[in-house]
């Protein structure tokens, strides 16, 4: 018989829950809103989840893939920017109401294990997860092994520093990756350019029905799926962000693949085009060492829940 984990992806407004086979197989999931100030609340609304999909289906074990810092024993969530969890044992707790073990992870370590056993890197030993979302999230395995650091804090990727001195970022620190290679960041620059009367915004803001601060990045991807020059170029100015961050991350982990996930990854190839060609720019021994790959993820917003899932199984 098929041994079923429980994969939980909890966000700042939605909790997603699913059932998950030995295949990386979705087989139900259930969806619920975040009360995210809440601590309790949340916890409770996670374990009311894993409930309701136990009373369908034979689960083994329940894994949770969280926004934040989890320590190395995969128990405790530290600290979560968007959460109100400081320093709890959530491992502890639902163990206790939903009578199984589980495992907590950083949600970012969980989308990279997730793409790494049935997604973009299933046929690599060494992958980089960058998720390009809101933020930028990251993840790490090599030879084979999720990698977490010595307190269960490393892959944190987007609060490296790019740029001294540069924007602030809400870690406190300035000049941070996720300041420039985000989805944020793109419709920051995108609004600055309008409120600055840069004239080829005007087809942009048309389509936010005339209110800058309405321009959003999947409007700004659509503009550039049909034809829209500014936006087309805005989106390649993040692209080369995203690359040459890669390239630098290339020089300490050279992964063989690097897997771009989150939301503005569906602006496809007019990000990935030109984040391949700021990275190869930018790689050092260029044309005298292996050429990793740059691969769009393949999982979706699953990958977390199902990175979580077959974590927890193992």
């Amino acid at each position: 018989m098929t041994a079923l984990a429980c994969g939980v992806d909890v966000g700042g407004t939605k909790i997603l829950g699913g059932v998950v086979d030995e295949q990386g197989k979705l087989v139900e999931e259930v969806r619920v809103t975040s009360p995210a100030a809440d601590p309790d609340a949340i916890e409770a609304a996670i374990a009311s989840v894993v409930l309701d999909l136990k009373g369908r289906h034979e689960i083994s074990s329940v894994g949770v893939g969280a926004a934040g810092y989890i320590d190395k024993s995969r128990s405790t969530v530290m600290f979560a920017p968007n959460i109100a969890w400081r320093d709890v044992n959530l491992k502890q707790g639902l163990e206790k109401q939903v009578d199984l073990p589980v495992v907590i992870e950083n949600d970012g370590n969980a989308a990279a294990w997730g793409e790494f056993a049935f997604g973009a890197g299933a046929d690599v030993d060494d992958l980089l997860m960058v998720t390009v979302g809101t933020g930028v999230g990251g993840g790490i395995v090599l030879d084979g092994e999720l990698y977490r650091g010595a307190f269960g804090v490393g892959g944190e990727i987007g609060h490296m520093r790019v740029v001294p001195g540069g924007i602030e970022c809400g870690c406190g620190n300035l000049g941070c990756y996720e300041k420039y290679a985000s989805g944020s960041a793109l419709v920051r620059s995108v609004r600055e350019a309008a409120i600055a009367g840069d004239s080829r915004t005007a087809a942009l803001v048309a389509r936010a029905g005339g209110d800058i601060e309405a321009i959003t990045g999947p409007m700004v991807t659509d503009a550039a799926r049909a034809g829209d020059v500014f936006a087309v170029e805005a989106l390649a100015t993040l692209g080369r962000w995203l690359g040459e961050g890669i390239a630098s991350l290339t020089a300490v982990l050279d992964p063989a693949v690097v897997a771009i996930g989150g939301g503005v990854a569906d602006a496809d190839e007019l990000l990935l085009e030109p984040a391949r060609e700021a990275f190869l720019a930018q790689l050092t021994g260029r044309g005298h060492r292996p050429e990793l790959q740059i691969r769009r993820a393949s999982l979706g917003n699953r990958a977390g829940l199902i990175g979580a899932a077959d974590l927890a199984r193992r």
